[in-house]
């Protein structure tokens, strides 16, 4: 039977499960399927941090016993009340109190507590935790009365817990991911109930490459590196590289995370960083997976195997270097692919050569609307178009169409839709586009205006003018005397 211990650090008046303007406790579904590829039925498990129930859970009904680290008294007592029927212990604390007993060759809780609870032997006594899992990082494993201790120490105590041949999965937060990049943090000079003063030394190495290297330096063996989408705390997808489909998958979770303004299109942003091979140093945040060997994909299948490019992409390609011919090409053999029973918009179908297939959830969508769909998200993306009178979803989705033989029938009569570039930086570079393109024609209009000008001066422009001119006058008056006789 499960209950809470109290061991020192506990904050009292605090729940990272139920948080106020703090951000949640760790969730997702790469979460909960790192879970279960890396647990044994046998395990004794801690779970250090704030962590989602439903995660806790899950553990809990794969393994043989699982204690909690959590700092939270309302949440400790929670959770006990949740694993009553679970062999285990929740410990209440800060992690610098949670102590190694090196005597006993195994786990145990320090005695501490303003209540004088506490004490209790955790279950993995005799040999340390089979699994250590602190997929949060460990930002959030001390409170505000801990005056220093640094993320290499939290490290360091929890690899200390882990038996012989343990394995441990950690999470750690990138602070310069695309979040940065695409979502102004504009809460950041706010305070925050969570934001205690912090020696800058208790903070996680910033990048890939020196949390790699502390691991290094902590005698820790890392299996895999998961780059994780969108956050740490609603890990949707995690991937072991950023290429390709997985690319692709990463860069729909961060845009369905940013659906408010934003500086750049959160989809093309990831895109453009895998493309240059830095898409798994901008991730929003990491998993490291020490002794297990565990998929390349989180949760399985979600990255389409298989070769191919995304359509969308493909035809973003073409429309950008004024390829017509491609899209001449390639329209009508979606369109009859669609024709043929394929239920897909462009950014949600593989082309492979000539074939066609889908790539996620079906989209009963009829030909008109699949084009419709691409037309907006073509201009939502910024992308130049080639064709200066289609600058509106409607006339795009028109001339799409009409290279496979369907005509769209004129609108109504209604305001015109405008289709704003994604984010602040596509819709300047779409100013500066325009603006640029306006000036060429600006200056062709000028050179026409002088070339015309030019031939007026000229000689045999006046000459064939002055012959001309009187017959002109003739023709003129005959016409006007022609009418005085008809009436």
């Amino acid at each position: 039977m499960t209950r809470s211990n109290l061991i020192g650090g506990e904050m009292l008046n605090w729940s990272d499960l139920h948080p106020g303007d703090a951000r949640p406790a760790a969730a997702g579904p790469a979460a909960t399927a790192l879970l279960a590829a890396t647990l044994h039925p046998d395990d004794t498990v801690l779970i250090a941090g704030p962590h989602a129930a439903d995660l806790i859970t899950a553990v809990a009904s794969q393994v043989t016993s699982v204690d909690l680290l959590v700092r939270s008294a309302p949440d400790a007592e929670e959770l006990a009340e949740l694993l009553s029927t679970t062999k285990g212990e929740v410990f209440c604390g800060s992690v610098d109190r949670f102590a190694v007993d090196e005597e006993a060759g195994g786990t145990r809780a320090a005695a501490a507590g303003a209540n004088g609870v506490g004490g209790g032997t955790a279950s993995g006594v005799g040999g340390g935790y089979d699994v250590v899992v602190a997929l949060d990082g460990m930002d959030r494993l001390v409170g505000p009365d801990t005056a220093r201790f640094s993320w290499g120490d939290g490290l360091g105590r929890l690899v200390r817990q882990l038996a012989p041949g343990g394995r441990l999965l950690l999470g750690a937060e990138n602070s310069f991911g695309f979040q940065r990049l695409v979502q102004p943090d504009i809460a950041a000079a706010l305070p925050r109930d969570e934001d205690w003063g912090r020696d800058v030394a208790d903070r996680a190495p910033a990048g890939l490459r020196p949390l790699a290297a502390a691991l290094d330096d902590a005698g820790v063996q890392v299996r895999r590196t998961y780059a994780v989408f969108p956050s740490l705390v609603q890990a949707d997808v995690a991937v072991s590289s950023v290429e390709g489909f997985a690319a692709v998958v990463g860069a729909r979770a961060v845009a369905a995370g940013n659906q408010g303004p934003v500086l750049m299109d959160p989809y093309r942003v990831v895109l453009d960083a895998a493309a240059v091979g830095l898409g798994v140093e901008l991730a929003p945040a990491w998993y490291f997976v020490v002794g297990a060997d565990t998929p390349t994909e989180l949760p399985k299948g979600v990255v389409p195997v298989g070769e191919g490019v995304v359509l969308e992409e493909h035809l973003l390609t073409a429309l950008r270097s004024d390829d017509q011919a491609e899209l001449r090409k390639v329209i009508p053999g979606y369109v009859a692919w669609l024709g043929s029973g394929g239920t897909g918009s462009p950014d949600n179908v593989i082309l492979d050569g000539v074939s066609y297939r889908l790539f996620g959830e079906p989209q009963e969508l009829d030909v008109v609307e699949h084009l419709a769909r691409f037309a907006k998200r073509a201009l939502e993306s910024g992308s130049r178009q080639p064709w200066p009178a289609a600058a509106d979803p409607h006339a795009l989705t028109a001339r799409l169409a009409s290279m496979a033989g369907i005509t769209v029938p004129e609108q109504e009569f209604t305001p015109d839709e405008v289709i704003r570039p994604r984010g602040s930086a596509e819709q300047l570079a779409t100013v500066a586009r325009l603006a640029d393109e306006l000036a060429h024609a600006s200056a062709r209009a000028i050179l026409f205006e002088g070339t015309v000008s030019g031939i007026r001066r000229s000689l045999p422009y006046r000459v064939g003018h002055g012959v001309l001119n009187p017959a002109r006058v003739i023709r003129r008056r005959l016409k006007r005397v022609l009418r005085k006789v008809r009436r």
